[in-house]
């Protein structure tokens, strides 16, 4: 299924005029409250409420309902780094209101000097990949790994972005170093239906049932630093076996797979 087919429109005027404003409105008040909260909560306790009430408002505006499958075989009291697939700007709704736990998401630098957002992405606890070298990103990443052995469970985008047309891109190798440094199992997990309800480059929300498959821990024990592109491998296999039989786009084949592949490193 195409993320450029036509939308009605009654859906179009109906994301124009009234999900698309009430969003904004609910990111700029809650937003705010959240940055208040910020001042005397340093353990992000509140924040994370605050993004799951934001979260939940937004799934409820667009009409999109989420239904969870596969968490109950996670033991979610200890920490993991949870490697999703990257679809939409409706994915991180989605993971606050599937995943009901306290955790924190890894982010390009770049977000966090963004104005009010990079004010809340920082005061929240969210974790600055840097990319621009390999100094900082190393620095960057061992802040990471040091987070999830303190107890803070991570969620990861390891495509390093969206996806344009709702496949799997190649993963990049930085978020499994973490884990590698952190001792901890990575959980392989796929977003269906956030891709169909909002693509890249558009405002125009359509309701969509959106579905999150939670898959097997995957270790790193006896792993290395240096195996940090064979675990990626091996977790974005696993999210593809999750992604593509309840995907509404089709596994691409062998041949598009080598052409659009890139560096798993970061």
């Amino acid at each position: 299924m195409s993320g450029a087919r036509e939308h009605g429109l009654g859906t179009t005027l109906l994301s124009l005029l009234v999900r698309d404003p009430l969003i904004y409105l609910y990111t700029v008040v809650l937003g705010t409250v959240s940055l208040l909260c910020s001042l005397f909560d340093r353990s992000g306790r509140i924040q994370h409420s605050i993004a799951r009430l934001w979260s939940r408002l937004i799934l409820s505006t667009s009409s999109c309902p989420l239904r969870v499958q596969g968490l109950e075989k996670i033991d979610t009291t200890r920490p993991h780094i949870y490697a999703v697939n990257h679809l939409s700007a409706l994915d991180i709704p989605a993971l606050y209101c599937g995943l009901p736990f306290q955790f924190r998401i890894m982010a390009k630098r770049e977000l966090f000097r963004l104005p009010f957002v990079g004010w809340h992405l920082k005061r929240s606890g969210q974790i600055p990949i840097e990319r621009t070298d390999a100094r900082s990103s190393l620095r960057s990443l061992t802040a990471a790994s040091t987070a999830v052995r303190n107890g803070m469970p991570l969620v990861v985008f390891p495509e390093g972005g969206r996806s344009p047309d709702g496949q799997i891109k190649p993963f990049l190798g930085g978020a499994f170093y973490v884990a590698i440094k952190a001792g901890v199992e990575v959980i392989p997990m796929a977003l269906v239906g956030t891709y169909e309800a909002l693509p890249m480059n558009t405002y125009i929300i359509r309701p969509e049932q959106f579905r999150l498959f939670v898959g097997e821990p995957i270790s790193t024990e006896g792993l290395a630093p240096r195996d940090m592109d064979q675990l990626a491998g091996r977790v974005q296999q696993a999210i593809e076996d999750l992604y593509y039989p309840n995907a509404h786009v089709g596994r691409p084949s062998a041949v598009d797979a080598v052409a659009s592949a890139r560096p798993l490193a970061e």
